[in-house]
Formats: structure tokens, sequence, C-alpha cells
């Protein structure tokens, strides 16, 4: 069965052609990153207009690296949520259109959903229930899924997600959008020899990135104050460990909580290397079982899309043409 999935949510246009849920058969991915640089983040209305410019080329070159025509599309499987409402729509009417033309079925995927599915195209796929750690610039959440469209929240973040976090004390060391590249570049220079202060929540699976920020922005601040030049790389360095050790100590506090064995990462931040590291450290101390997609599947791509979406059409799940545009699509929404 052959799906096309389709990614417009931020700033990232993607079309793929995977076979079966699990074969990827192309993934084309179009970044608008260096226009975004030049505002420093997303501006959303020029994020829409570049999917719309690119688009339908994307899919006529997805076709041609794949060696398929239109005839052989079995399912349409687009992000319709979370996101920036423009972009959503752009990917929602390209789907929408080749549902109607090819007389195919539409699944609405979330794009949450498309990123712990992205650990589907493995060879080795995770098998349920697994505690789920979703890492992107938008979102932090600790989950436990136990099926198809089966998701307990189990925490998540308070106030910014790690990706935004990371961006903002960018910002703040004078390093350039997007935030995430640059620290972890910069801080391979570094040490991480300032002692920041560990992140406190009400509920144990909770996580809250404001402090570390704030932490940061006086750091530098003070340093600035008394004519100190400002160790850009071991504050990086500092800042990241302590993020991922705040990640990884509530990815342990689940998984023994749950009695659940496997965990399961995903989302742009996951790309980062320093983090994997530490993660694929842990695991083996405590002997858990780890997932990590692909490095170029962490970050938002159309082929994690489609492998979503054939699981969801195979468990039952497919829309209509009334699909529509959900900018806040809590992860299980359809």
């Amino acid at each position: 069965m052959i799906t096309i999935g389709i990614e417009t949510s931020c700033d990232e246009t993607s079309i793929a052609l995977v076979e079966d849920g699990t074969k990827i058969l192309s993934n084309i991915v179009s970044s608008q990153i260096d226009i975004h640089k030049i505002y420093g983040g997303v501006v959303p209305e020029v994020a829409s207009r570049l999917h719309v410019e690119v688009i339908n080329k994307l899919i006529d070159v997805a076709l041609e690296k794949a060696n398929l025509s239109f005839k052989d599309i079995d399912l349409i499987a687009v992000t319709h949520g979370p996101g920036l409402i423009g972009s959503l729509w752009v990917g929602i009417m390209v789907g929408k259109t080749l549902s109607l033309a090819l007389e195919k079925p539409i699944v609405g995927v979330n794009h949450l959903e498309g990123h712990i599915f992205a650990n589907f195209l493995r060879e080795d796929p995770p098998t349920f229930p697994f505690i789920s750690l979703i890492i992107s610039g938008g979102h932090t959440e600790y989950l436990l899924v136990e099926g198809i469209r089966k998701y307990k929240l189990l925490g998540q973040t308070l106030d910014d997600a790690a990706g935004e976090a990371f961006d903002k004390v960018a910002r703040i060391l004078g390093l350039s959008y997007p935030g995430g590249p640059e620290i972890e570049k910069v801080a391979k220079n570094g040490n991480p020899v300032f002692n920041l202060p560990k992140v406190k929540c009400d509920r144990d699976l909770d996580i809250s990135f404001s402090g570390l920020k704030t932490a940061i922005l006086y750091l530098v601040r003070d340093l600035k104050n008394e004519g100190k030049e400002i160790p850009v790389a071991d504050i990086a360095a500092s800042f990241q460990k302590r993020v991922v050790e705040e990640l990884i100590e509530r990815a342990l506090i689940a998984v023994k909580k749950f009695k659940i064995n496997t965990l399961v990462l995903s989302g742009g931040v996951i790309a980062n290397s320093y983090l994997q590291e530490r993660f694929k450290k842990i695991s083996v101390e405590e002997k858990i079982k780890l997932y990590l997609p692909p490095k170029e599947l962490c970050t938002d791509n159309a082929a994690m899309v489609a492998s979503a979406g054939y699981h969801l059409y195979k468990n039952g799940y497919v829309n209509d043409l009334s699909l529509s545009a959900i900018p806040d699509l809590p992860l299980g929404g359809s």
C-alpha cells in the first residue's frame, strides 16, 4: 500500500511516499530556515506563501524519485495540526485535492503523532506499550502510549518547550536562529562549568525551562556589568547539559513509575548529538530499550506523516473532505 505523506505544519514543506507504513520510497524536504533566519524566527505569513510556491514541485520530485505515478497512490496522509494555521491549510488543501481527484481515502495526522511514528520507519519498530518523549520546537511531552491513538499525557512543559528555550538562550548569547543547532555547535568547544538551577515543578513529570532561561539572562547581564568577557561556549555547554539532565531525570521516573522498559524519543531536538549520547548511556546503565529515529527523521518530514497515516488507516481511522486545520490539535485528536 502506497501512502503519500504531506507535511506543512511550520517551516518545512515535505512530501514523501512510503510503502506499507515502513519503507521510504522518497522523502523530500524543502526547508525555509535560511529565509526565516533573516527575521530571527518563523514568520507565519511568509511560511504559508513559501509552502504554496514549492509544494506542487515537491510532489513531482517525490513521485519521480520513487519511480511512481499518481495512479500508484492508495492513501493520502496529511498533517492537520497542531501548527501554523496558514501553513496547515496549504497541505490540507493539496491533500483533499488529491483525495478527490484520485478517489482515494485521506487521513488527518496529528503532527506530534507523526513524530512518534518516525520510529516505526526503523527496521525494528517499537511495540506497545512504551513511554514516549517528544521534544520539539513547540512541544515537550511525556506520554504513555498503549496503542494506536491510545495516549496518556504524563507530563509536559509548563512554559517554553525545549526547542523554544534553546532559541531564546541562543538569542541571549548572541547566536543566530535556529538556536538549537547553534548552541550544540558552540557547546562542543565549551565546558559545563556553570552550576545552573535545577527545575522544580509540583508534578514530577512536568518540566519548566523559564527559570533556566532567566538564570542565563542574569548570568550574562552580571558578567557584562563586571566588564568580563562572556564565555559563550561554556554557558552553552552548561545550559545544554542542564536541559538534557532534566529530560533524562523525568524519563527515568516515567519508566520506573509505570514499569515499562521501552523509551521512544522523537522530535527535532532529538537530533542533538549530546542529547542522544546521554540518553544512550543512561539506557545501557538502566537496561532500558531505547528507540531513536534516524537523524534525518527527527526534524519535520512527510515520511513520518505517511507512516502514521498508514497505521491509523489500518486501524479504522479515516477522514472525509471536511478535514480541517486545527492549530492547537491535542494529541489523539482527529
